[in-house]
């Protein structure tokens, strides 16, 4: 499923998926201080051994040379230029990550049982047994609850943002999985062990960014920790290092933020001191924002202006930093506010607004964001007051027409909480612009007067795609099948054009993906057309449990759809640039073989901004997909 195959590196290794941007191991690193008995672990003796090996050279019996030959390796495997291969590189290695730190079924405590008797009791329910079946589920919720919370460390150490060495991200991941939640009471974490059943730790971004400035000064001269300040800091066990600063964090983000009266100041890519002002305004505020750490701000500073709104304190002084705009290269790379997951506060999204119309086309993917959250606000708000939603309200809650954006990491909350809270059959007619009876919710109500019905909710049927519905959906509003939504032309344009196209546009393109467009088989019509395309996952093709290549494609022809052109993938990959963050695409067409002779199918994805064109290369016959996975088809015409 990826262009090159994973290096085996030991499990060790795998924990330590970490690109960064210079390797070089200072002379003593902090690995070695905190930990004497890394340098002769397996893992390190291991690539110790293959070193001496594959260069015919002795390493010295040094741990810090020892340590800088591990971390090396690690790079080596994991530090691949192309983002999607790398992505995916990851990818491949979840399944043991999850294994070695996820709490094993058998595991799981009685007393967890109990606990949850006890919350059921305090609800006014009673609960005098559990029964198996639920007892099950439970569990199922409890270790995809611990997948997703370790998720967040394992993509956000491997993503740009964490401009960490790598030997930092091995002591933050040694030691993050060996904790349980952070207790806001205690300001402590609790200890993990195989029976906890709790999430592993959130993630602090600014509380990282500041134990990284300290163990890197050290890094650079063990004489830093005659500094009393230094020293004592480093000298402290990571969770209580970690749980001190957040609790500093914390406590600055209760200050008042009801003041929107400030000012932007701008930190000019490359001036001397802007970096170091940048985080002397940072520190201590609790913004979430990994510029408050020294060295990630001299970096930001580096690549592009960074921009930052502080409103005013009690003496009229802005000083509270509110909302950032940091420029990469002289184009928009990120906005943040304080809020979870750095979104941007409700009330300064005016100013933001006002802002970003200095940035003029850069700034358009930032305003529909910012329009966004500010009408999810005006949604919340009349929900809460028991109103009415308008039509055009349901029709954007519901992302009927498009998804809604938001300056987090993470998808708003809001939108689910306020779904959860209405009724979707009482919803969908207006939100699809359909009268209650235009809608069926199932093949055999729509059999009885397919004329009758503009839209159909449930599973697919035979011929489903050659109907006159306007709308299909597996389930509403979350199960839409896209065959409306992406239209675009293929044809046209031979493979010079494509890859042409694809480098200007930015597109990362992976070295099977170019062996596939480069294959005699790649042959894209000569005349442009336009095509529509439906995206299905394995599940909604009727395969919950999973399929084969072949299983999948003959259910896909049953519904009306064919396999798609050779070229779909590379225009698919031009036209659709609003793909939303996280989906990976594999293009439904037939298996082209790649310089190594494995059968693949070329997929397109977005992950942290990047755009990718790559290939699975496993595609053959009988590969079996996960039900998750999402194929794009071609939509025939009702007369095929």
């Amino acid at each position: 499923m990826k262009d090159e195959p994973p290096v085996s590196t030991g499990l060790c290794d795998t924990i330590s998926v970490i690109p960064v941007k210079d390797s070089k191991m200072p002379e003593k690193p902090p690995a070695h201080l905190k930990y004497p008995d890394l340098q002769t672990s397996a893992e390190v003796s291991r690539a110790v051994k293959r070193h001496d090996r594959l260069k015919n050279e002795k390493i010295p019996n040094d741990p810090a040379a020892r340590i800088e030959v591990y971390m090396g390796r690690l790079e080596k495997v994991f530090l691949n230029p192309e983002e999607g291969v790398r992505k995916r590189n990851i990818e491949m290695l979840r399944e043991h990550i999850y294994d070695a730190f996820i709490i094993k079924r058998e595991n799981v405590p009685e007393s967890y049982f109990e606990l949850q008797k006890q919350v059921a009791r305090e609800r006014g329910e009673r609960v005098d047994e559990i029964p198996k079946d639920v007892r099950e589920r439970m569990i199922d919720i409890a270790i995809e609850d611990q997948k997703a919370s370790l998720d967040a460390w394992v993509d956000y150490l491997s993503s740009d943002d964490a401009v960490y060495p790598t030997w930092y991200k091995y002591i933050v991941f040694r030691n993050i999985v060996k904790l349980s939640q952070f207790d806001k009471e205690l300001g402590k974490f609790k200890t993990r062990t195989d029976s906890t059943v709790a999430p592993f730790p959130d993630v602090y971004r600014e509380p990282l960014a500041q134990m990284a400035d300290i163990y890197e000064k050290v890094a650079a001269d063990n004489k830093a920790l005659k500094d009393p300040v230094i020293g004592e800091a480093f000298a402290k066990k990571f969770p209580s290092l970690y749980a001190e600063l957040i609790q500093q964090s914390i406590a600055a983000t209760l200050e008042s933020k009801e003041e929107t009266r400030g000012e932007w100041i701008k930190y000019p890519k490359g001036e001397r001191g802007a970096a170091q002002k940048l985080y002397e305004s940072l520190e201590g505020k609790g913004t979430g924002w990994c510029t408050a750490g020294r060295s990630t701000a001299e970096i930001q500073v580096s690549s592009g202006d960074f921009y930052v709104y502080y409103t005013n304190d009690s003496n009229g002084v802005p000083s509270q930093p509110r909302v950032a705009i940091r420029m990469h290269e002289n184009k928009i790379a990120e906005v943040r506010g304080i809020l979870t997951h750095q979104a941007v506060e409700p009330q300064m999204n005016e100013i933001l607004e006002a802002k970003l119309q200095e940035f003029g086309p850069e700034a358009d993917a930032y305003k529909k964001k910012s329009h966004d959250m500010r009408l999810l606000t005006q949604v919340e708000k009349k929900t809460q007051a028991g109103e009415q939603l308008t039509q055009s309200e349901l029709i954007f809650l519901y992302e009927i027409n498009s998804h809604i954006d938001g300056f987090g990491y993470k998808r708003d909350p809001r939108i689910d909480e306020i779904r959860n809270a209405r009724n979707p059959k009482d919803d969908a007619p207006l939100a699809l612009n359909c009268a209650p009876g235009e809608i069926a919710w199932s093949k055999a109500e729509y059999d009885k007067n397919p004329s009758q019905y503009k839209s159909y909710i449930g599973p697919l049927f035979e011929g489903i795609f050659q109907s006159s519905l306007e709308n299909i959906y597996i389930s509403f509003p979350e199960g839409r099948i896209g065959q409306k939504e992406i239209r675009i032309t293929i044809g046209g344009k031979d493979r010079k054009k494509l890859e042409l196209e694809l480098k200007k546009a930015g597109i990362v393109i992976s070295s099977r993906a170019q062996d596939i467009m480069r294959n005699k088989v790649f042959a894209p019509g000569k005349s442009p057309e336009q095509v529509d395309l439906v995206i299905l996952t394995v599940d909604d093709l009727g395969f919950p449990n999973g399929a084969s290549t072949d299983e999948i494609y003959a259910h896909a022809e049953q519904f009306g759809l064919a396999l798609c052109p050779p070229d779909t993938g590379p225009q698919l990959r031009l036209q659709y640039m609003d793909q939303p963050q996280g989906e990976s695409l594999y293009v439904g067409m037939k298996q082209i073989t790649d310089s190594v002779g494995n059968p693949s199918v070329l997929n397109i994805g977005r992950d942290s901004g990047v755009h990718w064109l790559g290939a699975a290369g496993s595609a053959e016959s009988q590969f079996g997909w996960d039900p998750v996975h999402r194929f794009v088809f071609r939509k025939l015409a009702p007369s095929s």
